[in-house]
């Protein structure tokens, strides 16, 4: 079950993720990219460097890429860059997009005025969640996703048991840690996230 979901998921590092769908070719927030296919659709959850990187958009954007993203993000990208906020859903490249919150409750690092996303998109006739950089909050337990892609990383994110738990509560069938392995956050975090959660997980190797 999980092959078939994660079919066409590469892990890029970090928070950066490619999904190779019939509908599209789609990446979120790309950052440090060491290849791959130019870009149908972008999502780039909020404007932190290691998120929003203009360099590595340019290097995977064609004439009729879409990105998708925040009002603070799209102030420095160009091309056909579409603002949504909370709660917006659009349809890009028929890809379903929902945007969702994602923010810190008690740290600074991402407050909810920021207006930092996750997104649930379908591609491949699943529901990807990738949550962006978040700790785990009320409306996370509304998140309907197939695939979760959560940050285990802890200081500017969840911590693994915090991330553990609220894919506990949500339920995704497959689950897959990411923010670390650069910047914060260890294998090591990788694997207690795994022993910590009660729905399937799978531990990507960085592409």
């Amino acid at each position: 079950m999980a092959d078939k979901l994660l079919q066409g998921i590469t892990w890029l590092g970090h928070a950066s993720f490619r999904v190779v769908a019939p509908e599209a070719v789609i990446y979120v927030d790309p950052w440090k990219l060491k290849g791959g296919e130019k870009a149908d659709l972008i999502l780039i959850t909020h404007d932190h460097h290691d998120h929003l990187s203009v360099e590595d958009v340019e290097r995977i954007r064609k004439t009729d890429t879409v990105i998708v993203t925040t009002a603070a993000a799209a102030k420095q990208l160009t091309g056909d860059v579409r603002v949504v906020k909370v709660g917006d859903v659009r349809t890009v490249k028929g890809v379903r997009i929902q945007a969702v919150a994602a923010y810190n409750p008690g740290k600074q690092f991402h407050p909810r005025a920021a207006g930092g996303l996750g997104f649930v998109f379908s591609a491949g006739g699943r529901a990807i969640y990738h949550a962006g950089d978040t700790d785990a909050t009320p409306e996370m337990s509304k998140i309907k996703a197939d695939v979760a892609l959560v940050p285990v990383g802890g200081k500017y994110t969840m911590t693994v048991s915090e991330a553990a738990q609220a894919v506990n509560i949500f339920r995704p069938k497959v689950a897959v840690p990411m923010h670390w392995g650069d910047i914060i956050g260890s294998h090591a975090d990788a694997e207690t996230f795994k022993a910590e959660a009660k729905v399937p997980v799978e531990i990507l190797a960085a592409e």
